[in-house]
């Protein structure tokens, strides 16, 4: 619809507008991960069981795709696999598209924060394909990591190609990598609260995001379980929270968590700055030294191989021992961190729901030892573990008790895994495995056009001007000699006009009167009233400095009379653009001073 050459949206086309968009991000973000599952899926049986002859156990909602008879042991392929693969991924990232590299969900939010959420249309193949050679040779990571990835960069390219503004590209993005996360990981909420909640370290969320991403996470966990089945990842009970006394235990376990959260930012950074800072290895050489490193890692622990799921799943069918457990956790924490750490395609996500998974075993076995009629057995313990450690090492405390709620299909441990979750969001502060977070919505470059309005929105008129300082008004009837009489003794250059009511009728500046300044014969004849202007650009005091700085634009001018709300003809003072300006910058430099305040609080070394 047209109105004098002004288009008229209709907002019931716009929201179907939105819809569409969403629901065609969904699909294609679900078709990509179907893809990804599939190759990963045959990578591992090929690889690590046919191969390598390693028959590692699986999670409930996850069976191989295909059979294929196990191979005998063979350390020897255990070394050449995952060497080959990592140095095939390597070249494929070195070669075609550097920033598929690395566990991706960091790439994505830089998209968002820096680069209006615009990803190369070649991301999402080159990373699906680098994710098959690193992860699916058994590579140590997750696939939540490339799906990210691939998910943003499939929103991305759609929102480019229809030619959308930066805002609406930034919320394709996101929709695209929530409906990835809900899609692999058959968890359809945490795709959406993971998509708005991992942008920023404050547990903040990007609220203009999360009803996009609902509908696309939906419509690709619907599209990905049509075709591999519904139900969730895991399999484990609906185990109950019904004892207070056992808060005491999962307290410990928030505070156990803390140091293996410590352990895997700092040994995860640390690697990857490491291999970052070697300059005499080339780039695609250097995941296959990450992959050897973790096949020597895999010799005495091949668990800690792929995404060791099926590790999560035999704690919670309590058929792993404690010790082994924490094995595991530490054995994934040093996998992980060479195969991705080292530029290796893969997640970060998964391997922190596998440490946490065994911590938090480990854990409730000891408890379930000293005090068995308080914690009764160590599956819940093995969930709460997860939430927790995911809350703690990717400041994501709302999005962690979701996901493993949904994973599990275990939803009456949400009390426990609030508790946890706070406490290690809390505690893991000062440690981050994705960098690329801004701490939240004032520091992040996507909201700063629009954070400065809301800035000069927030300031109003009475917060600048000074009520107490004395200016000069012009009465109507003063001629123009008595008023150069008094010029000549100011330094004022906006000159309000009253009545003889003392009501603001008119306001003139000394350019307004230059005409008249050498005409000597116009003294007592002209009164001030014919001078001034009569259509006046007030201020009130409730007004905000946006509009009044839009009110100096009008006719160019630099101060504005205020007049009070209840009373545009009394005269209350005059603000300034310089004033206006001046508050401004320092509220600026405030903010400014207390978000720098809030990075260093955030860096993780």
């Amino acid at each position: 619809m047209k109105l004098n050459n002004i288009t008229l949206i209709n907002p019931a086309q716009k929201a179907g507008k939105w819809f569409m968009l969403c629901i065609i991000t969904g699909l294609l973000a679900g078709c990509g991960a179907i893809v990804l599952h599939i190759m990963l899926n045959i990578g591992h049986t090929v690889f690590l069981k046919y191969i390598i002859g390693l028959n590692l156990p699986h999670p409930a909602g996850d069976h191989p795709l295909i059979e294929l008879p196990q191979k005998a042991f063979s350390p020897l392929m255990l070394f050449i696999v995952p060497t080959l693969g990592g140095l095939i991924s390597g070249a494929l990232v070195a070669i075609f598209c550097p920033e598929a590299g690395g566990h991706g969900t960091d790439a994505a939010i830089n998209a968002y924060h820096r680069k209006d959420g615009r990803i190369n249309i070649k991301v999402p193949v080159i990373k699906t394909i680098a994710s098959f050679f690193t992860l699916g040779t058994g590579g140590s990571g997750g696939s939540e990591g490339p799906i990210c990835q691939i998910g943003a960069g499939i929103g991305s390219t759609l929102a480019q190609r229809l030619n959308l503004s930066p805002r609406e590209i930034r919320i394709l993005m996101a929709a695209g990598l929530g409906a990835g996360i809900g899609s692999i990981f058959r968890a359809p909420l945490t795709g959406a609260l993971f998509a708005s909640e991992v942008l920023y370290r404050e547990s903040e969320f990007e609220a203009e995001v999360i009803i996009p991403t609902a509908i696309a996470s939906v419509v690709g966990y619907s599209l990905f379980c049509t075709i591999f089945g519904w139900g969730s990842l895991f399999h484990a009970e609906d185990f109950p929270f019904r004892n207070a006394l056992e808060l005491g235990p999962y307290t410990i376990l928030a505070f156990a968590l803390v140091p293996f959260v410590f352990a895997f930012v700092k040994i995860f950074w640390g690697l990857h700055d490491l291999f970052l800072g070697i300059k005499t290895a080339p780039m695609w050489l250097k995941p296959a030294i990450g992959g050897l490193i973790t096949a020597l890692i895999a010799l005495y622990m091949p668990e800690v191989l792929g995404f060791s799921y099926g590790v999560i799943q035999d704690a919670l069918n309590h058929n792993i021992a404690l010790n082994m457990l924490i094995l595991i956790a530490i054995g994934k924490i040093l996998a992980t961190s060479f195969s991705i750490g080292s530029g290796g395609s893969g997640g970060l996500f998964g391997p922190s729901v596998v440490i946490g998974g065994c911590v938090g075993g480990a854990i409730g076995m000891l408890f379930n030892h000293i005090m068995p009629s308080i914690v009764t057995e160590s599956a819940p313990f093995v969930i709460v573990g997860m939430a927790g450690f995911l809350a703690g090492s990717s400041n994501v405390p709302i999005t962690a008790i979701i996901a493993v709620s949904e994973i599990t299909s275990s939803y009456h441990l949400l009390l426990p895994s609030m508790l946890v979750c706070s406490l290690c969001f809390f505690m893991c502060r000062k440690w981050n495995l994705y960098r690329a977070q801004e701490p939240n919505k004032v520091a992040s470059p996507a909201h700063r056009g629009e954070f400065l309005t809301n800035i000069l929105e927030d300031i109003l008129v009475k917060d600048i001007y000074d009520p107490q300082k004395v200016y000069a008004v012009i009465p109507e009837d003063m001629n123009f000699t008595q008023f150069c009489n008094f010029f000549y003794r100011t330094d004022q250059h906006y000159f309000p006009v009253v009545n003889k009511e003392g009501k603001l009728s008119g306001i003139f500046s000394i350019n307004d009167i230059r005409e008249y300044l050498f005409n000597d014969t116009l003294g007592d004849i002209i009164i001030m009233k014919d001078v001034a202007r009569v259509d006046v650009i007030k201020a009130t005091p409730s007004e905000d400095v946006n509009t009044v700085l839009k009110k100096f634009t009008i006719r160019n001018i630099d101060q504005i009379p205020v007049v009070s709300d209840s009373d545009p003809g009394e005269f209350l003072g005059m603000i300034s653009r310089r004033e206006v300006i001046d508050f401004y910058n320092r509220q600026i430099d405030k903010i400014k001073m207390e978000s720098e305040a809030m990075k260093e609080e955030y860096i993780p070394f």
